[in-house]
């Protein structure tokens, strides 16, 4: 992909108390968005974050 669009395969989806799920932001490594994912953890609510990955490989560990 070259045509000048920035890639963010990394989503951090939340899941509330009554299993409704939610995709909160998308970034471009998995590192920011776990770093995103544990400061809304960390604030002790009912909500699940995790990270996944979308798109081509998203098994890969990048």
């Amino acid at each position: 992909m070259n045509d000048g669009t920035v890639t963010l395969p990394w989503l951090v989806v939340r899941q509330d108390d009554n299993g409704n799920r939610y995709r909160v932001g998308r970034y471009a490594t998995r590192a920011e968005a776990e770093r995103i994912a544990d400061s809304l953890d960390e604030r002790g609510h009912k909500q699940l974050y995790w990270v996944e990955r979308i798109g081509r490989n998203a098994t890969s560990a990048d």
